[in-house]
């Protein structure tokens, strides 16, 4: 029988560029919207459907072994896996609860040392390119935006003798659905939202405003909150031990953040020049910046993190270069990528107005993540 293999073993193979062929039996459409993507990954598209007659007619655009299938949910890609194995090619193996599974997928990175003893990680979700956060210091933690699957940050935690003591949003999300208060539900944790995004949610919340001071162990996180509009007007970043600047979806490694999600792009344009050319300007170079998000895998650096210093990415991020503000006004509103699968929806469910069942969730989800400006 063909192996299944897991989302994990496919993340370490694209984090350590280990070389990695897919047949992905999606429909092109599907296909063409996300894909597994990695430095050493090479990827054959052909729709399920048109293999249902057999193999043969891909043979000779396949290597003759170790070929890693991949569909939506498992079951086609377990069908095509089957009758390549009966053409006699070996190390076939299918990808384990299909794309669904690849999108939901955390891969915890360490990203460093903070005072007395603590830690800092990185959440990696490969598949729709999000990033959250977790602070450990003297047995607690925090968790800074969470993604709607709690059980890795849970069995993390747990791992490491610790207590979910905070968690945070640093914005509304509009890309994928916060766990936020799953996690307050299942921790009993405070939970912490900028409040001009929260006029509208339908739940009990701390107000995460500019200078809170959130204290996890020993460690003060948020002693310096900036507050960073643009993204959207209550988006606030997080400095922690004076080392890592976590900016939301304000600033990316490779872009900036897109402030139209709300439907208010001519407003809050302005707001995100000021947060890039003005607030951030004024914090120290040295800072690692750690964004919410990620578009693509050149951002991943070796050991699986994603991130940059302040200094560097004003050399080089396009987004930070531009002084004339009617040409910042210009690149902002005119290079707009689609704008996230049901998007609309998300922010309902994250305002608490919506609760869909879990595969509506899965399927609000679907596709990548869009808040970057191109």
């Amino acid at each position: 029988m063909p192996k299944a293999m897991s989302a994990q073993e496919i993340a370490r193979k694209v984090i350590d560029k280990k070389e990695l062929f897919i047949l992905d039996v999606r429909n092109q459409k599907e296909f063409a919207d996300w894909k597994i993507e990695g430095d050493s990954v090479e990827v054959f598209n052909v729709p399920y459907f048109d293999l249902l007659d057999g193999v043969e007619s891909i043979m000779d655009k396949l290597p003759n072994k170790n070929v890693l299938v991949v569909c939506a949910k498992e079951g086609s890609s377990m069908m095509v896996a089957d009758m390549l194995e009966e053409t006699g090619m070996t190390g076939v193996s299918y990808l384990k609860g299909g794309m669904k599974a690849w999108s939901e997928y955390l891969e915890p990175v360490k990203v460093g040392d903070i005072s007395d003893g603590g830690e800092l990680y990185q959440f990696v979700r490969l598949g729709k390119g999000c990033l959250s956060y977790m602070v450990i210091s003297d047995g607690e933690a925090m968790v800074i935006d969470s993604n709607r699957m709690i059980q890795p940050y849970l069995d993390f935690v747990k791992e490491k003798n610790a207590k979910i003591v905070q968690i945070a949003d640093t914005h509304l999300h509009a890309d994928h659905i916060s766990g936020g208060r799953a996690l307050r539900e299942e921790t009993g944790a405070q939970y912490w939202l900028p409040p001009k995004d929260a006029t509208e949610v339908q739940f009990d919340y701390n107000a995460l405003e500019d200078g809170s001071e959130i204290t996890v162990g020993t460690t003060r996180v948020g002693a310096q909150a900036v507050y960073s509009p643009g993204h959207t007007i209550g988006s606030t970043s997080f400095i922690i031990d004076s080392k890592y600047l976590l900016t939301g979806d304000i600033l990316f490694v490779e872009s900036i953040g897109r402030p139209d999600l709300a439907g208010l792009t001519e407003d809050w344009v302005g707001d995100l020049r000021d947060t890039l050319y003005g607030r951030y300007k004024e914090l120290p170079d040295d800072l690692e910046v750690l964004p919410a998000h990620f578009a693509n895998m050149s951002e991943v650096q070796d050991d699986g993190k994603v991130s940059a210093t302040l200094g560097e990415l004003y050399k080089v991020n396009t987004g930070l270069n531009v002084e004339d503000e009617g040409e910042f006004r210009k690149m902002v509103t005119e290079n707009l990528p689609p704008q996230p699968n049901a998007y609309q929806e998300i922010r309902q469910v994250n305002m608490g107005k919506l609760t869909p069942e879990e595969e509506e969730k899965r399927e609000m989800e679907i596709g990548p993540n869009r808040c970057a400006v191109s």
